[in-house]
């Protein structure tokens, strides 16, 4: 109970710190991924992405077949037209020959995905063939109300007239309008005819159980690459009785699909065309459907409910993914996963015989962005509040010593500053940033005040004077306000302690969580001390290239392994056989290197003659020393501070300084 009632209070405390608009504001964002999940086939800019991604998988989920024997395809082609020196309308004085010569070989039935749509001198020869015909056949057919692009009303009516003579003969007409995309890609069944005319699939098959149906096209691809799907004859072979009967077992039982196979004349996009970049005949799509009528297998439909609860699974993943306060390691892997089964499902419904006409590949994608953006930007702005609370809170006491030292002399309130000789010490905790994103906020504002309670007892029994806390951050001095003649040692062993007192932080206690090493970064130089701000507000402070400089040495433990810096100048003064040298850096803002030890009774440093032989030696010039060096860090493989050091003397040479971030 008083766990749900915690969770409770700081679910709240965190809309109420994000705020009324803020929260409205991530609803709307995340209302438009949810629609972006589910529209984005009719959104102009994404449909483009979604049609590109089904024609990939209508392609991977193609199954590979063998030539289809069940129908044969009989073209004009470049060379026929050059035969006959006729390109537009096609000869039909051929036409009228093949069809006859088919009819005899026993054809099962004849599509004609021609449009005998105007009048020609050999017409006359194409109605005594037409009327001889005793295999059933069918006329493409098409008005001007439905295809008024490339059908005028005046060759409608030559079209009804034509056919209309033709009444008592098994020659009938058929709609071939195969309707396309907006990219003028063939991906789906043609919608039924209005005019009550039967689509050519369905006058050919017979199949009434594909009237009106409207699914995707269930595309094949050839087995092997030199026998195609389906076969394609010259139309040329037809037209003398002599020839034609060589391709009898061609014709024979097969529906006979005829039309053009020309370049440029009535040549559609498909799902192929996005890989292969080749275009297909209008007469191969109709045979594509006859193919599909005939094994009488219908892609399925996805149910609607399906679509709506994807796009609020995803909505709602991206918006865990973006508010999730989690470690990167862990966060990464699962938006790997997500992202992955976004792409993958599709392609693996694809495959399952599923119609993924329409499925929104794509707005999932957007839509999971989408929020995730939403999430994250929230997320950001409450902790930035928190902390934003939290930095306040601190920040309206003053240091201990500064506060007493103003009970005494109230006149110390005036804004005024002096220049004074200091030894400036920062502190941070490595890894507090993520541990705090992990934990619940009470819990990081308890853990928080023990550190600080610790960090600040220990800077105040060594004399020194706390300047401020900047989140995790301890920053401190001596010398000022008062100067002691041994602020030198005070500073070094309040150093030292603060690592120590950090160590034991660094177990888990109770409710506390686990911390990361206290890092301390500690120098010795020239800063502007005083009370600065103004009348509602008063911060006793240290300003300078000192305080930057130790910041720069804190930051500086993580790169060389160390858990305390100090630079020379404050070494000096605490006396150098009290540190083992770290080498030289430079640090960010500062042109000058900086000679870096560490303090013995910290990490692995310890009194070591040898090393401080050695590591003169080297900083001298001296090659063999550098190897040595080298063996004498080999035998303490544990101090991984010494083995960067060695690392750096052989990158920047001796006396060489390394380059700090």
């Amino acid at each position: 109970m008083s766990g749900g009632g915690s969770r409770l209070g700081v679910l709240r405390r965190a809309v109420a710190q994000a705020g009324p608009l803020r929260l409205v504001a991530t609803l709307l964002v995340l209302a438009v991924a949810v629609g972006a999940a589910l529209t984005s086939w009719s959104r102009p800019l994404l449909v483009t992405a979604e049609r590109g991604l089904y024609d990939v998988r209508a392609w991977r989920a193609a199954p590979m077949v063998e030539p289809d024997r069940r129908i044969v395809l009989v073209v004009y082609r470049e060379s026929t037209l050059a035969a006959t020196g006729r390109r537009s309308p096609l000869d039909r004085t051929m036409l009228a020959r093949a069809l006859a010569n088919i009819d005899r070989l026993g054809a099962r039935a004849i599509g004609v995905d021609i449009l005998i749509d105007q009048p020609q001198p050999e017409d006359p020869a194409l109605v005594a063939a037409l009327q001889a015909l005793r295999t059933p056949a069918w006329f493409g057919f098409s008005t001007y109300a439905e295809n008024g692009q490339f059908v005028m009303p005046w060759q409608e009516a030559h079209m009804r007239g034509f056919f209309g003579a033709l009444a008592a003969t098994p020659v009938r007409t058929a709609n071939i309008r195969l309707d396309v995309d907006a990219d003028n890609s063939w991906r789906s069944w043609p919608a039924p005819a209005k005019d009550g005319v039967p689509l050519m699939v369905t006058a050919l098959t017979g199949q009434r159980d594909f009237i009106g149906h409207g699914g995707a096209v269930r595309f094949r691809k050839a087995r092997a690459a030199d026998r195609p799907v389906f076969d394609y004859l010259d139309i040329d072979l037809f037209a003398d009785p002599a020839t034609a009967a060589a391709f009898a077992p061609a014709i024979a039982g097969r529906i006979v699909l005829v039309g053009a196979d020309l370049p440029e004349v009535d040549r559609f996009n498909t799902p192929f065309t996005t890989i292969t970049g080749a275009t297909t005949p209008g007469v191969e799509l109709h045979a594509t459907l006859v193919a599909q009528a005939l094994d009488g297998v219908k892609l399925r439909p996805l149910p609607g409910w399906s679509l709506w609860a994807a796009a609020l699974l995803v909505v709602a993943l991206g918006a865990a993914s973006g508010g999730l306060d989690a470690p990167a390691r862990l966060l990464g892997p699962a938006v790997l996963v997500q992202l992955g089964a976004m792409l993958a499902l599709p392609f693996w419904l694809a495959g399952e015989g599923w119609d993924t006409y329409g499925l929104p590949a794509f707005g999932w994608l957007l839509g999971w962005l989408l929020a995730a953006i939403a999430a994250a930007t929230l997320a950001r702005i409450v902790g930035a509040e928190q902390r934003r609370f939290a930095q306040g809170a601190l920040g309206k006491y003053l240091p201990r010593d500064v506060a007493q030292a103003i009970l005494r002399e109230p006149e110390q309130l005036a804004l005024k500053g002096e220049r004074r000789d200091i030894h400036a010490l920062f502190t941070d905790i490595e890894g507090f940033t993520s541990m705090a994103q992990a934990q619940p906020p009470e819990v990081v504002a308890a853990t928080l005040n023990e550190y600080l309670d610790v960090m600040s007892n220990t800077v105040l029994a060594h004399g020194g004077t706390i300047d401020k806390f900047v989140g995790d951050a301890v920053v401190a001095f001596w010398g000022a306000p008062l100067a002691r003649p041994d602020d030198a040692d005070r500073a070094l062993a309040c150093a030292i302690a603060m690592a120590r007192a950090g160590d034991a932080l660094m177990a888990p206690h109770d409710a506390r969580p686990a911390l990361g090493r206290t890092r301390v970064g500690l120098h010795r130089g020239s800063a502007v001390v005083g009370n600065f701000g103004g009348e509602g507000r008063i911060q006793y402070t240290a300003l300078g290239d000192s305080m930057n400089v130790a910041a720069r040495l804190e930051g500086a433990n993580k790169t060389l392994k160390t858990a305390v810096l100090v630079s020379r100048e404050a070494a000096e003064a605490m006396g150098l056989d009290r540190f083992r040298a770290m080498g030289r850096v430079r640090v960010r803002g500062r042109d000058a290197a900086i000679d870096v030890f560490e303090p013995h009774g910290v990490g692995h440093s310890r009194l070591d003659a040898v090393f401080d032989a050695l590591y003169a030696a080297v900083m001298a010039g001296d090659s063999a020393a550098l190897a040595a060096l080298r063996q004498h860090s080999a035998a303490a493989p544990d101090d991984r501070a010494l083995a960067f050091l060695v690392q750096r003397l052989e990158l920047v040479g001796p006396g060489g300084a390394y380059d700090l971030d």
